[in-house]
């Protein structure tokens, strides 16, 4: 009975102690994210607030992405300003640098932010780290951001506020992917006219043709890159073409279909045809 007292007296122990690391963490991050005399005089409010602590945890780690969220909803973090401002995004990351820059920039126009300057960009050992700047009336919602980047297989592993205006995103993309269309053996698909270039993940298949409608004065620049995104070769054409038969390397992942002179070119679809399955 005396080795069960004790075994269970460890037990407790233990469960107190690593519930108390948690509410530390916890209470660590918040503060981050707010104005101290905002916590200070709500820091009974954000205890009811954030419990159970636990559901602010995930793989051991703070989430941040539902701390704000809920500061946000319980009007204890406000993301717009009252003016328009110079804001300052941070990403960072321990993956590939051009990987990386692709996906964000994709997730950033996806959710509206079409004007942005790099600031710095900046790569060591273990991480990458990129600076934006643009105008804008409100803070980033990380809510939104990881939705968004959830199609690419990445998520926010942490968040720091910096200031109102600058904030830092830490970001795990280990089991990344564009967003993109991926084309399987025998199914065909029509790529819509674009102010954009068409990036496609051709990873599945041996052989690609693409048939251009006669609408179309299309000149065709096809770019092949692999999973990392790092570019293998360049097909150019300075002819018009309805049609184009792609021969695709094993590390070939991705291909960038576009037009030598201007996308303005291709006035109706272009229709993909995928041969062979790797």
């Amino acid at each position: 009975m005396v080795k069960v007292f004790f075994a269970l007296l460890l037990f407790s122990s233990l469960f107190f102690a690593d519930a108390l690391q948690d509410s530390e963490l916890l209470a660590q991050k918040i503060k981050t994210l707010i104005n101290p005399n905002t916590y200070e005089q709500n820091r009974a409010y954000i205890d009811i607030l954030f419990s159970p602590k636990s559901d602010y945890f995930v793989n051991n780690r703070v989430d941040a992405v539902k701390v704000i969220q809920t500061l946000k909803e319980s009007g204890l973090l406000n993301l717009f300003f009252k003016k328009p401002s110079e804001l300052t995004l941070r990403f960072k990351t321990s993956g590939s640098p051009l990987f990386f820059v692709k996906i964000m920039g994709d997730t950033l126009r996806n959710i509206g932010y079409y004007r942005y300057v790099t600031q710095e960009s900046n790569l060591n050992n273990s991480e990458f780290t990129w600076t934006i700047n643009l105008t804008s009336e409100y803070a980033t919602d990380p809510l939104i951001l990881q939705q968004e980047l959830n199609k690419s297989s990445s998520s926010i592993v942490d968040i720091k506020r910096n200031s109102a205006t600058d904030w830092t995103y830490v970001v795990d993309m280990r089991d990344g992917r564009l967003n993109v269309e991926s084309l399987q053996e025998g199914v065909e698909l029509s790529l819509r006219r674009s102010l954009y270039s068409k990036w496609i993940d051709v990873s599945q298949i041996k052989q690609l043709k693409i048939l251009s409608s006669r609408r179309n004065s299309w000149y065709p620049y096809i770019a092949h890159y692999d999973a990392s995104l790092h570019l293998l070769k360049v097909e150019k054409h300075d002819s018009k073409k309805r049609n184009l038969t792609l021969e695709l390397s094993d590390n070939t992942h991705y291909i960038k279909i576009s037009d030598i002179y201007s996308l303005k070119n291709i006035r109706d679809d272009l229709t993909l045809k995928p041969i062979g399955a790797r």
